[in-house]
């Protein structure tokens, strides 16, 4: 059994190093990113990784908006207009 564990480790170490060379060779295509500078490489994928972040967030909030309006609930703007 620990030896399934060590191939199936070594297994998914191997397939994350072939995925991320695809993705280092697709960034390199796309925007010219020198890809044997790795600092450059990693800096990139940080960047396309908080812009998503920051993309599903604001879809996120606007989703959770439009669930708040259709089922009518009360929001803490509505309870402070309510107490003036």
């Amino acid at each position: 059994m620990l030896k399934d564990l060590v191939y199936a480790g070594m297994g998914g170490a191997l397939l994350l190093k072939e995925k991320m060379e695809e993705e280092r060779k697709k960034l390199h295509e796309l925007s010219g990113v020198n890809a044997a500078d790795p600092q450059a490489f990693l800096e990139s994928l940080k960047a396309k990784g908080e812009e998503e972040e920051n993309r599903l967030k604001e879809e996120l909030k606007t989703t959770i908006k439009e669930v708040i309006e259709e089922l009518g609930l009360v929001t803490k703007k509505d309870l402070e207009a309510f107490r003036l």
